[in-house]
This record gives structure tokens, sequence and C-alpha cells, in this order.
């Protein structure tokens, strides 16, 4: 279907702000977009508190909702690896965390291109890590009398992102497989970037060349990893890991008219096949970016699908 109203409107006003398409500009541009966008979003829902650890091995912001904690989402941002700060993703993630009941835990790993490939990937792995031997302070002791416990008594730490971060939250959940854990219940990939080919349909598609283009994905690769021969590595395009099997169940978010599309199904469909419960919904009508475009109604929908499979993942409250 055509793109919904509200994006085509969305577009409309920032194309009649005379900005260059993001292929066109400096990363510290492109920077300067975010803050603009965060401004119509307001402040997000109430929360018991926000804070910044001062002992997390690259910069975090911890956002706790009211009541019992039922588990822990480590969110990784989009902005292909490039842009995007804790500040505009706070609505988000106390969204997030208010609809979900868990503790949010946004990721400030450091951007291209003065930290390329793969300190992103390291900085996402390091806090992981943190946050899983610090649950105890984040969301309370490890107790089975606890909502959100399980059967170990561990509340589920859950990793989730956004296009560059969702590229990073699939590489981070095959690496804790891999390193014997930490353990992943669920795995939260909103069109996620799993390959470094643009040339998939989705890509060449007209209608897709939108917020996010062809174009722009190109720039992005260009400063996160401007070697080519290094983008084939599964820590880049996590679709082309040889073994995606013993992996956390997988929620994945896709968009119409969205160059990622193909890229995102069919890592699903390899999840799938390598035995990964997989739930994928593609919204018709809307472009990349809808998920955090929180002014939009296609993000309520995103948004209900993402607290409905985090849900499944974590105990009922009493």
């Amino acid at each position: 279907m055509a793109l919904d109203d509200a994006s085509t409107a969305l577009l409309m006003q920032l194309g009649e702000s005379g900005l260059p398409p993001i292929s066109d500009m400096t990363p510290e541009q492109a920077r300067a977009l975010g803050p603009a966008l965060a401004e119509m979003y307001g402040p997000g829902p109430d929360v018991e508190d926000v804070v910044e650890p001062a002992d997390a091995p690259v910069p975090v912001r911890v956002i706790v909702p009211a009541g019992t904690p039922r588990g822990v989402v480590v969110y990784y941002h989009g902005g292909g690896w490039v842009i995007g700060a804790l500040d505009e993703f706070e609505t988000l993630g106390r969204t997030l965390a208010v609809r979900t009941g868990c503790v949010v835990v946004l990721v400030d790993y450091r951007l291209a291109p003065e930290h390329r490939y793969p300190t992103a990937v390291d900085d996402a792995w390091a806090a992981l890590r943190w946050v899983d031997e610090h649950v105890e302070t984040l969301a309370g002791a490890r107790d089975t009398e606890r909502s959100g416990a399980g059967p170990s008594g561990r509340l589920p730490v859950i990793v989730a992102g956004d296009s560059a971060g969702g590229n990073l939250a699939a590489i981070v959940a095959r690496r804790a497989r891999d390193a014997g854990g930490p353990a992943i219940t669920a795995q939260v990939l909103v069109y996620p970037v799993t390959d470094a080919n643009v040339d998939r349909p989705s890509y060449t598609d007209p209608a897709n060349q939108l917020i996010v283009s062809r174009g722009a994905m190109i720039w992005f690769w260009g400063h996160y990893v401007p070697d080519p021969a290094l983008r084939g590595e599964p820590d880049a395009s996590p679709l082309r890991a040889e073994d995606l099997g013993g992996l956390p169940p997988a929620a994945v978010l896709l968009a119409e008219h969205d160059p990622l599309r193909d890229e995102g199904q069919a890592y699903a469909e390899r999840l799938a096949e390598a035995g990964t419960t997989v739930s994928t919904l593609l919204v018709p009508g809307q472009m990349h970016g809808f998920f955090t475009l929180l002014t939009l109604p296609g993000a309520a929908v995103g948004m209900d699908f993402v607290v409905e499979e985090i849900a499944k993942h974590l105990a009922p409250t009493p």
C-alpha cells in the first residue's frame, strides 16, 4: 500500500526545511537533526527514576519504571552507527519501561567515523555484560519471590534495538551464545541492518527512497566500515553468520517502504530455519524509522507489537 498520510506529511515538512539528504551531509550536520525531531515527542511518561551509573564501561541511561521491575531491556539506538544520542531516545525508553514494566538501559555506544567498526559492537557487548553483572542493583535482587524472576531466580534480560541498533542487538545475541553467556531471554529487532548488500530489491525500489534511502545507507556504511572487505564479517553483517542456531526467541518488526525490509525478512527466515522461535510483523504503509518517530500513528502499532512480544518472556504481574 502507499505510504500513510502522516508519514507523507512529515516528509513534506522535512522537505520544506531545505535540508539536503543525509548522503550529502557531514556527520556533524546529520547529528544535528536528532534533537529537532526529539523535541516533537515530548518528555514521555513519568517513571520512578532515570540514572546514569558512573561505573558502566560505556555511558548508559537507566530508566526505572514504578513498581517491581519484571525484567531488563538493553536497548541500542539506531542512526547508522553515525548519529543518535541518549537524549533523543529517552522518550522511547520511558515508553518502553512503562509499557513493559521493565528497566530499560539505553546504551550510548561510540559513533563512526570517529570510532569505526568494530567499536560499536565492542561497546554494545561491554554494556550487555555490565548489565548482566548489575541486574541486582538495576532491577532488584535475583530472587524467585520477585514477579519477573524465572525458574532460576534471574530476571529476564532482553536485547533490543532499531536499525543499526537492531544490528548490534542481533550481534550481541550471537556473541552471548558463543561465549556461553550472558543469558538472553529474547531479542527484539526493529528494521535491523543485517547485511551490507545494498542491491536487494527493497533497496532499489523507488518507493522506498524516503527518510532513509539507498544512498543514505551507502553513506552510513562508508563511515562505519569504510573497508568493503570487512563488511561481510558476521559482526558487521549478521545475516552472513554461518550458524544462527541456538539463539534466543526473536521479534522482528519491519516496514513496508524501507530499503532494509528484505534483509530484515531474510534474517527472520534464517533464524526460523535454524530453529529459533520468531515473530515477524511487517507494518504496511510505513517507512524506515517509524517506530522511533513517536508522533506517527504507525509508531503505536509497532510499540504494541514490541510490548506484546516482550510480555511473552516475562512472568505475569502479581
